[in-house]
């Protein structure tokens, strides 16, 4: 029997086991195959996989159309269910934060903001409010730890050169609580319908913790 069947036959009877185990077995293996992927891509820093950052704005943009075109052929080949987002995320753009680690969950039941600074600016506030009229049960609004936004508004230098970003983060509460105050948010929140947590995600390894907690650990992060 040549190499390749006896693959296929060991790949078809693997995927059969894997349907009959418990859901939260397969949950958990998926987990560790996708972080096993990361794994293997995650030490290959050069951008094109040849150079590092010595390549011209074109070359990065061939090898980012190559690889979505790559991604996208496998796509095509497994193609994903499609599931209603029960969770939305307030997240910082910083690329050190991976939304699909913070849940390890590759199932696409979440709608994630990613703002400067985790601002929810008034168009923000509506996707989030459209997003709860749509069927999300729980808000996740975050922080991270070693902010570039934040560090820029305590620098008299960055607050000059930056004074829209430096003026966004100063009015971060400000804006926080008009989304907490806006009617339907207040009647989810008051009928048990929704759930708004608040929390800063660490940016080494992409845990979910409290101020307090952050302050006990780093202090670094003065809680609101």
């Amino acid at each position: 029997m040549h190499a390749w069947k006896r693959l296929s036959i060991a790949t078809v009877i693997v995927a059969a086991a894997v349907v009959t185990i418990s859901p939260r077995i397969r949950f958990s293996a998926g987990g560790a195959l996708v972080n096993l992927g990361m794994g293997l891509q995650d030490d290959l820093h050069a951008f094109d996989l040849a150079h590092e950052h010595s390549i011209t704005p074109q070359q990065v943009w061939q090898e980012f159309a190559h690889n979505n075109e790559l991604s996208s052929r496998v796509r095509d080949v497994l193609p994903r269910s499609v599931e209603h987002p029960l969770v939305a995320l307030a997240v910082c753009m910083d690329a050190r934060i991976d939304t699909s680690e913070l849940a390890g969950d590759t199932r696409r039941y979440y709608y994630v903001v990613r703002t400067a600074g985790s601002i929810l600016e008034p168009a923000e506030q509506e996707m989030l409010e459209l997003a709860v009229r749509n069927g999300v049960k729980v808000l996740v609004l975050t922080r991270h730890t070693d902010c570039a936004a934040e560090k820029a508004a305590t620098h008299p230098e960055l607050r000059s050169r930056f004074p829209a970003l430096v003026n966004a983060v100063d009015r971060r509460d400000v804006r926080l609580n008009e989304f907490l105050q806006r009617p339907l948010i207040r009647e989810k929140v008051e009928k048990g319908e929704l759930l708004i947590k608040q929390l800063f995600v660490d940016t080494t390894n992409d845990h979910l913790i409290t101020a307090a907690q952050l302050n006990e650990a780093v202090g670094k992060i003065t809680p609101h």
